[in-house]
């Protein structure tokens, strides 16, 4: 990498960001990325997603760098299939958590994300499926969600939209948990102090880059600490309103290669 790059990282959020419908890169998206890389950039995924929820996208892109996944809590190196680092989260927490905001706003439906390289999303009675693609296994009983180690919980209501249930839940229990959200009814809570940008800036540290050389795109408002790290945030065109209230700039949507269009100007 030379100083003459304008960014030598490049962070992309996956879901509504840099993947198309049925998790497709488009080609225009990936002949960016190649071009960049080959100026001497790196490039680095960071979602919401657990490892098991996008080593099917990495394979697909040819990824062989870092990932940081879970919504910060794991880092993964793609080319050796290792867990390079992973933060779970307390059960018991997990719990209180729950009851705590089911005692401010009623019933709330939920799932897990289990800790581990082939771990499964688990999914309690009232969780409504958002994404065909993703693998889910149904249990009975909430009780069940807790039967081995997870690393954020995911939440829905039956009334309130995803941004009341994060307003609620982060007035109730934003001082035991990280409260996000991820996108249409992906309200999460995970461990304190993690967030996408711990994550990448921990992968960035271990890559030798900086946050002052990197440039980071999203479409969330779990895309804020990213964004509040790195150097230059962009915000895809349908982005959340409060992360368009703090990109330095917006591109066109994910449909329409808004991370190709911002790429293919900077490393022209």
């Amino acid at each position: 990498m030379t100083s003459a790059l304008p960014y030598a990282l490049i962070a992309t959020d996956l879901d509504g960001t840099l993947l198309c419908a049925g998790d497709t890169v488009s080609a225009r998206s990936y002949a960016a990325l190649a071009r960049a890389r080959a100026a001497g950039a790196q490039h680095i995924v960071v979602t919401g997603r657990p490892v098991p929820q996008v080593r099917h996208v990495l394979d697909s892109l040819g990824y062989t760098g870092l990932a940081v996944c879970g919504q910060g809590a794991q880092v993964y190196d793609a080319a050796r299939g290792l867990l390079l680092h992973s933060d779970s989260m307390d059960r018991g927490l997990a719990e209180v958590a729950l009851g705590k905001i089911e005692a401010e706003i009623g019933e709330v439906y939920a799932a897990v994300n289990q800790e581990g390289l082939d771990a499964e999303m688990l999914i309690a009675p009232g969780y409504r499926v958002w994404h065909p693609h993703l693998p889910m296994v149904r249990v009975p009983k909430r009780e069940d969600l807790w039967s081995a180690p997870i690393n954020k919980v995911l939440l829905q209501h039956p009334r309130l939209d995803d941004d009341e249930l994060t307003r609620a839940a982060r007035a109730v229990v934003g001082d035991l948990v990280n409260v996000t959200m991820a996108g249409e009814h992906t309200v999460e809570l995970q461990p304190p102090g993690i967030d996408k940008g711990v994550g990448l800036a921990r992968a960035a540290e271990a890559l030798g880059v900086t946050g002052s050389s990197t440039i980071a795109f999203g479409d969330m408002p779990n895309d804020i600490p990213m964004f509040r790290w790195a150097a230059w945030g962009v915000a895809m065109e349908a982005a959340h309103r409060e992360l368009l209230a703090v990109a330095d700039e917006v591109t066109l949507s994910n449909e329409a290669d808004g991370i190709a269009v911002v790429l293919e100007r900077l490393y022209a």
